[in-house]
């Protein structure tokens, strides 16, 4: 049997689709062609690394809890020294500064629709 693949490595594949782009696009077409490309994996790096910096600030946001608690107050606590705030305040106090720092409305409040 006779094996008729192509032995061409990666850098040779560069070349072949470069000429082909040449050949398809045109000497004139091709410096606007490659501005363009630019501009797209420019915008596309932007938006990975906005991506990945929302996903950080998510992660320094979530609580750090290193076991279980076994009271409300406990569980308060944590999630107070967690978001930065200051424990020596009443459970209902403690429960609306948690609830501003997450970015929840209120239970009284009434919904806008």
């Amino acid at each position: 049997m006779f094996d008729y693949s192509l032995n061409i490595a990666g850098s040779e594949w560069m070349i072949i689709i470069f000429v082909a782009i040449v050949l398809i696009l045109g000497t004139g077409k091709l410096p606007g062609a490659a501005k363009k490309l630019g501009k797209a994996v420019n915008e596309y790096n932007k938006a990975k690394n906005e991506i990945q910096e929302q996903m950080k600030i998510g992660e320094e946001r979530t609580p750090k809890i290193t076991g279980p608690v076994e009271t409300e107050r406990e569980k308060l606590e944590t999630m107070a020294r967690s978001m930065g705030v200051n424990v020596e305040k009443t459970d209902d106090e403690l429960r609306k500064m948690i609830s501003e720092k997450m970015g929840q409305k209120k239970k009284d409040e009434p919904e806008n629709n």
